[in-house]
């Protein structure tokens, strides 16, 4: 396994110029954006007038790869999985001179599934861990010995992991959302210590569905905050934890394996869900029909499972998807005229836009 760092820049076909970046070709893998930047792997040649992926720096690892964090407003990144043998790994890598240079690796007992930094202060960086057994624990890089916070959060393994509050995204209390194969969804205040601080779950005599995804979003107050799943069997579940209640839900016939809104401290705005077809959806969240949900439009990207989307920071109408095959596709959200109209009824309903292949 290997990680790649790679950056977006932009050709000029006539005057044959490089926009910022430059590079040459690059070869496979995954992806996550971050101011700028790209963590990834596609092929990329030629003057082209479309953005180009450039691979910028590689480093090969010895051990399966999870995840990949950048540390907030640093030059520094975390890898995280598990050896052959059975153990988790904390690896911090720092970039120097265009390479990757690494600063500590950290052996931990279960292997990790995920991780975020989205509950910590832009002063204390904390990291959450979800791992193999269930365990949700929460890390002070400078001295990772023993976790600051830890608890047993599932029965099984935590698939997905997400934060808010931190770093300055989305008002309110910092919060953890953890998604697991139990088929429960929990969500943690790092301040309360033992019991989640909701638990959405399946009623009883309900099957149980694994957990592959979580998200925050529409933190955009003190008050309101949602939280959107989704499962293997093509379930998307949006909470609303204002109210406690399960706002909206829709099946896309195929295991979702990654949901993200375009930025979670707005109200609302859209999501996208990835799932094990190679194919994506695109939802108009800013109005709900009563019976017909959020409007949305589809594409087929891969031929293989489509196991990540990622927002670009500094425009949320541009995103990543990375496929299992080792490509990365970037696109673009362009909006209708109206994004909403009346039914024959007189209610409104959402207005899906278009999707384009940049």
């Amino acid at each position: 396994f290997s990680i790649h760092l790679f950056h977006s820049m932009r050709r000029d076909a006539e005057a044959g110029r490089c926009g910022e970046g430059g590079g040459e070709d690059s070869g496979p893998v995954g992806c996550r954006w971050t101011q700028g930047r790209v963590l990834a792997v596609m092929s990329a040649g030629g003057l082209l007038e479309k953005p180009q992926i450039i691979a910028h720096t590689q480093h090969s690892l010895n051990y399966t790869v999870f995840d990949c964090k950048w540390v907030p407003c640093s030059a520094r990144l975390l890898c995280l999985g598990n050896f052959p043998r059975g153990t988790g790994v904390i690896q911090l890598y720092e970039l120097q001179g265009g390479r990757l240079v690494l600063l500590r690796e950290i052996e931990k007992s279960r292997p990790i599934k995920c991780a975020t930094f989205g509950a910590a202060s832009l002063q204390q960086r904390y990291l959450a861990t979800g791992d193999f057994a269930g365990n949700l624990n929460i890390w002070n890089l400078e001295a990772p010995e023993i976790p600051i916070y830890s608890v047993k959060g599932h029965k099984e393994i935590i698939n997905s992991i997400d934060g808010v509050g931190g770093l300055g995204i989305g008002e309110g209390a910092p919060e953890i959302v953890t998604g697991s194969r139990d088929g429960t969804v929990k969500v943690w205040d790092p301040r309360q210590k033992d019991f989640p601080v909701a638990n959405m779950e399946p009623a009883q005599g309900e099957s149980t569905r694994d957990c592959w995804t979580v998200a925050f979003g529409n933190a955009y107050n003190q008050e309101e905050r949602v939280v959107c799943a989704g499962y293997d069997n093509g379930d998307i579940k949006l909470f609303d934890l204002r109210n406690m209640t399960l706002r909206w839900e829709t099946n896309i016939k195929n295991g979702v394996c990654s949901v993200e809104f375009d930025r979670k401290d707005i109200n609302m705005n859209k999501l996208v869900a990835t799932s094990l077809e190679g194919k994506f959806y695109v939802f108009d969240m800013r109005t709900q029909h009563p019976t017909k949900g959020f409007a949305s439009v589809s594409e087929k990207a891969h031929k293989s499972t489509m196991w990540q989307v990622r927002h670009l920071p500094q425009n949320r109408d541009v995103f990543v998807t990375s496929g299992g095959a080792g490509n990365l596709h970037l696109w673009k959200y362009e909006y209708p005229a109206q994004r909403s109209k009346k039914d024959s009824e007189g209610r409104e309903m959402g207005v899906a836009g278009s999707v384009s292949l940049l």
